[in-house]
């Protein structure tokens, strides 16, 4: 029938190889017909993944090209307006206003405060350069806080209270799935509220 062959096949398949792994084995027998109509079948689905994973790529935001910023690149401007004044901040990646991946960076001048908040969406942060005290509730507390110098990562839940301060002037990368947002446990610290 298929290339001189028309009889009966069996194929088998165990992947249990690895020690204390569980043995799978599947084995089939059938005619040829069925293990072509399997091979199609098994082709087919290959196909079918691999163009997902390529269209998936191609839509997702920051996928494709390469994009990278050389620190002289950056462009920094005042703000945001969310935080105290004093901080700049550049937007690598992405729009934090939005749905969607981001990643920004807040430049704050040594001494930098940010009171008592807290996120909607869980917080992602990276000590680029300085020190970047953190620290946890509802009262700033200047000595109760954890050290993070350049090169510390940290991570804290969305709702979570939480305050900072700057020692030397400091960069923080912050990254999440957006829209990014702050809410002041007192309102009266809230400089989107001030003239």
């Amino acid at each position: 029938m298929f290339g001189g062959f028309d009889g009966d096949f069996c194929l088998g398949l165990n992947l249990g190889s690895q020690p204390h792994a569980e043995s799978i084995e599947i084995h089939g027998c059938g005619s040829t017909r069925n293990y072509l109509n399997m091979k199609f079948f098994i082709i087919g689905i290959l196909a079918l993944g691999f163009v997902s994973m390529a269209a998936a790529q191609h839509g997702a935001p920051g996928m494709g090209a390469e994009t990278i910023h050389t620190p002289d690149q950056i462009k920094w401007q005042d703000g945001p307006p969310s935080l105290p004044p004093g901080a700049k901040f550049a937007v690598l990646e992405g729009d934090p206003a939005k749905e969607g991946f981001f990643t920004m960076r807040v430049r704050m001048p040594d001494g930098y405060k940010v009171p008592p908040h807290t996120h909607a969406k869980i917080e992602h942060a990276t000590v680029i350069s300085g020190t970047l005290n953190f620290g946890m509730g509802a009262k700033f507390d200047q000595t109760a806080t954890k050290v993070m110098p350049a090169g510390s990562f940290g991570y804290w839940p969305a709702g979570m209270q939480h305050f900072a301060w700057a020692k030397g002037e400091t960069v923080l990368q912050v990254h999440g799935i957006g829209p990014w947002s702050i809410q002041y446990v007192n309102p009266a610290d809230d400089p989107r509220g001030t003239k």
